[in-house]
């Protein structure tokens, strides 16, 4: 069976998989003892939020007001519905944000004790298993609507994203004196949930065509918020905003690009 012959559902999880996947592919270079310099991850990071915005657009809140207006006849009721779908959305991961502890990863001096540091790493790790399981929902939601290529936009957009995380969490771990493999098995690890929540999003949407609207704007809210909380602040913490800038207006023009002559 060929990927195009397969289920909506059974393309959600696939495509959770492969973002788990880009993020195992992420760690490797802690395996053979190199690390992407932070210009470029930073660089990297950029890019993968301007596909991750344009995705967000394209391929679930302009598809979610469009399905909303068939149903509902209005499209002032689709856009109510979208607004109020992405506003759950970020709400659902801010929710997570706030009942989780956790902090983001910061390069450079951290002073206080050794097992205070540790202790921030291993919440760095955990803030990256909070937000993939989001991020695995989009992708499943995406590929749940039928329609392959709203996919296949965001399930790119989010692996891009994963890469330099994986590699991140990799670093992070191997730099606190934790084995290679070791840290590359947790860099993965953290991946793993993101087909599972590839597998309930496409589940979800799969059931109803009303929870389509719905669950495609629930994702593009859960991908902005992701965007504005998790991905910018950090491209911009070391310096590098413009290749950051620079690397986000590339990645949304791209997909932008690839969505309007291939979607």
């Amino acid at each position: 069976m060929s990927f195009v012959d397969m289920s909506p559902v059974m393309m959600g999880f696939l495509g959770g998989m492969i973002a788990a996947l880009a993020t195992t592919v992420g760690a490797i270079p802690v395996l053979i003892g190199k690390q992407a310099s932070q210009r470029t991850t930073d660089t990297m990071l950029g890019f993968a939020a301007g596909v991750m915005l344009s995705a967000s657009y394209f391929s679930l809140i302009l598809p979610g007001i469009a399905v909303a207006e068939t149903i509902y006849g209005s499209l002032v009721i689709a856009a109510l519905i979208a607004g109020a779908g992405i506003a759950l959305g970020a709400g659902f991961v801010a929710f997570l944000n706030a009942r989780v502890p956790h902090e983001h990863f910061q390069t450079g001096p951290e002073g206080g004790a050794a097992n205070v540091h540790m202790a921030r790493i291993w919440l760095f790790v955990l803030a990256i298993t909070i937000h993939n399981f989001p991020e695995g929902l989009s992708i499943g939601v995406a590929f749940g609507g039928g329609d392959q290529s709203n996919g296949l936009s965001v399930m790119t957009g989010i692996s891009l994203q994963d890469i330099p995380e994986g590699l991140a969490v990799a670093a992070a771990l191997a730099g606190q004196g934790y084995g290679r493999w070791k840290s590359f098995f947790v860099a993965m690890l953290t991946g793993l949930v993101e087909p599972i929540g590839g597998l309930l999003g496409a589940a979800t949407v799969a059931i109803s065509e009303v929870a389509l609207p719905w669950g495609l704007t629930f994702a593009a809210g859960a991908m902005l918020y992701i965007i504005s909380h998790e991905i910018l602040p950090e491209t911009h913490r070391n310096g590098h905003q413009n290749r950051a800038t620079a690397g986000l207006i590339f990645g949304l023009i791209l997909m932008m690009v690839l969505d309007v002559t291939l979607g």
